[in-house]
């Protein structure tokens, strides 16, 4: 019995091993989900664009909400085939008159975002 219990141990460790061996093996891909979001398009942001402006700067957002319309969600959602996990929001508002007023998140607004588009 002793035998037994012993053999099965063994085995028990050997096959522990294989799972940690096999997941360093298999290529796992990088998952992207939401918006594509860039530093380099919240830059071309400007203060009193309208949302069709807007949109077509950074294209059609996550989520709005029906309570809040004015308000647009981004959401960029990246987990690497290492399991890292990184994601990027961008919450841009509007005034009653559609005409963007501000956005908060993980970008900075760019050097030009108080200038009045001509």
């Amino acid at each position: 019995m002793r035998l037994k219990t012993t053999v099965a141990l063994i085995f028990a460790l050997l096959l522990s091993g294989c799972g940690t061996i096999a997941e360093k093996l298999v290529y796992r891909i990088d998952i992207d989900q939401g918006n594509y979001i860039e530093q380099s398009a919240v830059d071309l942001l400007r203060f009193g664009m309208t949302k069709e402006q807007v949109a077509y700067v950074m294209g059609s957002p996550m989520i709005v909400e029906p309570s809040t319309p004015d308000t647009w969600y981004f959401v960029q959602h990246i987990e690497k085939g290492t399991g890292e996990v990184t994601q990027k929001t961008l919450i841009i508002d509007f005034d009653k008159n559609q005409r963007l007023v501000g956005f908060k998140g993980d970008f900075t607004p760019g050097p030009n975002f108080f200038t009045p588009l001509q």
